[in-house]
């Protein structure tokens, strides 16, 4: 049977996209380019994850209909670069079996995730 062999992507309707690629490059170190973003197979340090959640799910917020999740190699030192450029992160940091998470609201007021992976 024919299948999905990976994730391919995320598309996102916000009110200014070159503003928030320069932001994201600035603060991320996510390069634009041909468009998008793009990160190479070989960078990629753990698995892809896709997750469902039910409208009323809390996680994040109710009214923003998705959230990214970025893999990070070290999440303090991000989010401590992140606090001190004066972005909205929150005090909240978990350590789980999967790894370490950490959560900001970028420009444009999405909550986002930092995931550091587990050490394998």
């Amino acid at each position: 049977m024919a299948k999905a062999i990976g994730f391919g992507g995320a598309f996102v309707r916000v009110r200014d996209p070159k503003a928030l690629y320069a932001w994201y490059e600035e603060h991320l170190g996510l390069k634009f380019d041909a468009g998008c973003v793009i990160f190479p197979a070989k960078e990629q340090q753990a698995y892809t994850v896709v997750a469902f959640f039910r409208p009323d799910d809390a996680y994040w917020p109710v009214q923003q209909p998705a959230m990214f999740n970025f893999q990070v190699d070290d999440l303090d030192a991000v989010l401590d670069r992140l606090i001190a450029a004066g972005v909205t992160v929150d005090a909240k940091r978990d350590d789980t079996e999967y790894g370490r998470f950490g959560w900001f609201n970028d420009p444009e007021g999405n909550r986002v995730e930092l995931w550091q992976p587990a050490p394998e």
